[in-house]
């Protein structure tokens, strides 16, 4: 790549990367704006393994980012996707109990989705459920009809189209290394060379934090790589799901539990997990990164995490290794579901923010150093976000480095 200089570089070409770009420029047309992607192509990590689900806004805590961001989000996204024919369904999820136990944390669930703005919420009883998803089982749902399913990486392309098309830059193949203060702006080094910039926005996913601190950001978090392991029913067995259906979460945990979605593209997801990945791109078992391991482990907060967490995940390891206890937590939800009705086995891993204190972040984390915008923790709804949140980014570069529209 050819020496260039820009007003602002966006690193990571995911989708909250994207969109923050494209919104940057359609906002400050007058400003020069680069995404820097280290892979060959777009949306190749957390975006590309997304299961694609625009969330509605039930789970996350009234007044927190994720809530206030979640519902006028998704909104966002149908509008987006109607004006650039990126194909979506509102398929309707279900939430079921399946143990009275779960029947007061169902009621939460309502309660939290009512006080965010969900519309449409209704808990249903055994029969209304059958009639919503004939072979789901539970004492209870709570039916959100306004939960829908989009190709998040088709979406990713529609927004560097509209970066592309209001002028933006979009430079793959292209890993930083490091970014410099040279004068009164800032030097990215590159795989291919360097690149000028009055401003740097990181949205560099599972290595947010590294380049952050690197830069000078005073955080105590660190991203925890964890893997999401996934099976697709066959598809003579899709139809015994219609939308989408899900156990009644932890609210301890920011992880939902195994669940299935039906994909825009008719099939069905089961899944995913939640195992520590020993490698911060580790889809695969066998995916290790000795440099990677030893900085999670000289992380306080990992081991204060595992101390608290160790049952759930000792469970989460034993059922990853079993196929049939992976599918015996489906059973729960969808019990005709067989062991070899899993096939095509696949993998994600989340950008998990800890804390020193060994807290699994909850909410969005967004932290600015003199010229950058870090975004530090930004794990689910944050694609049906995606719009929101690169408002949100926008809104800060715009007061941190006194944008001139």
């Amino acid at each position: 790549m050819e020496a260039s200089s820009y007003d602002i570089v966006v690193v990571g070409g995911g989708i909250i990367g994207l969109a923050t770009a494209m919104l940057l420029i359609e906002r400050y047309p007058r400003n020069r704006v680069a995404v820097l992607e280290k892979e060959e192509a777009i949306a190749e990590h957390q975006t590309g393994h997304n299961s694609g689900v625009i969330h509605a806004g039930l789970y996350y805590t009234p007044g927190s980012q994720k809530a206030n961001l979640c519902w006028t989000g998704g909104e966002s996204l149908r509008r987006f996707c109607d004006d650039h024919d990126v194909k979506y369904e509102m398929r309707g999820k279900v939430v079921v109990a399946t143990r009275e136990s779960q029947l007061d944390g169902l009621e939460e669930l309502r309660r939290r989705g009512e006080a965010n703005g969900v519309i449409g919420l209704e808990v249903v009883g055994k029969e209304r459920l059958r009639e919503l998803e004939p072979h789901a089982a539970g004492l209870k749902a709570l039916h959100s009809p306004n939960t829908g399913i989009v190709d998040y990486t088709a979406v990713a392309r529609a927004f560097a189209a509209e970066l592309r098309h209001r002028g933006g830059d979009l430079v793959t193949g292209t890993t930083v290394r490091e970014v410099r203060t040279d004068g009164a702006g800032q030097r990215v080094e590159t795989s291919n060379g360097d690149v000028g910039a009055r401003y740097v926005i990181n949205c560099a996913g599972l290595y947010a934090d590294r380049l952050a601190r690197s830069m000078g950001a005073e955080t105590d978090v660190r991203i925890v790589p964890f893997r999401g392991e996934f099976f697709s029913l066959k598809a003579e067995r899709a139809g015994l799901v219609n939308g989408l259906i899900y156990p009644v979460p932890d609210p301890k945990l920011p992880f939902l539990g195994v669940h299935f979605t039906r994909r825009i593209d008719g099939s069905v997801e089961a899944g995913p997990n939640a195992v520590l990945a020993l490698a911060r791109e580790g889809y695969r078992k066998t995916d290790v990164d000795v440099r990677e391991l030893l900085g999670i482990a000289a992380f306080p907060g990992f081991w204060r995490m595992g101390a608290t967490h160790w049952k759930t995940a000792v469970k989460e390891v034993y059922r990853s290794m079993l196929k049939g206890e992976f599918a015996r937590s489906l059973q729960t939800l969808v019990p005709e579901v067989r062991v070899d009705d899993l096939t095509n086995p696949s993998a994600g891993v989340r950008a998990q923010a800890v804390s020193r204190k060994g807290e699994l972040l909850q909410d969005f984390s967004i932290v600015r150093t003199p010229g950058a915008v870090h975004v530090l923790n930004a794990p689910s709804p944050a694609a049906t976000a995606c719009i929101a949140i690169g408002r949100h980014i926008v809104d800060l570069a715009a007061e941190a480095f006194e944008l001139q529209a």
